[in-house]
């Protein structure tokens, strides 16, 4: 039998469904983000890492500086300089000075980067897919408009 959300936290009710609804949410959060970070730990990177790849490939053979990738990643992380630094001396990624403003460092995922994520994606793909197995895609697609909604009641 599948477990529920009262098994995991070992609690019965809620005092709203909003509470129950927020707890589920973070718990299977959890549960995914800890997937990911057990894929990433066999590529010697962390989940944030990952991240960063994913944003640069997008933009490959371009880059961004570095206030740009924090506005995209999953979790925002104020170390994104010291992210790029180790990234870079695995030669994931390179940084170049921007031809705009010399002040700005733009990162570029490398041909090395690459190769890591074609390797890795097939994982993370794989996870995904089983995480959500037996959840119809209408179902996934209403999930994400819930979350969009939820989302969109917070300021940043």
């Amino acid at each position: 039998m599948a477990r529920t959300i009262h098994d995991r936290v070992k609690q019965e009710t809620f005092e709203h469904p909003r509470q129950e609804a927020l707890i589920n949410l973070l718990v299977t959060s959890g549960h995914y983000r800890q997937i990911l970070n057990d894929i990433c730990r066999q590529f010697d990177i962390t989940h944030d890492q990952y991240n960063v790849h994913r944003i640069l490939k997008g933009v490959h053979p371009e880059g961004h500086p570095r206030n740009e990738i924090i506005e995209r990643m999953i979790e925002r992380t104020p170390d994104v300089t010291r992210l790029l630094d180790r990234l870079a001396r695995k030669d994931l990624v390179c940084r170049t000075k921007s031809e705009v403003d010399l002040r700005l460092s733009i990162a570029k995922i490398t041909e090395k980067g690459i190769e890591l994520l074609e390797q890795i994606d097939p994982e993370i793909n794989s996870a995904s897919r089983k995480f959500v197995k037996g959840v119809s895609e209408a179902d996934l697609k209403q999930f994400s408009e819930f979350c969009n909604d939820m989302l969109a009641n917070v300021t940043d």
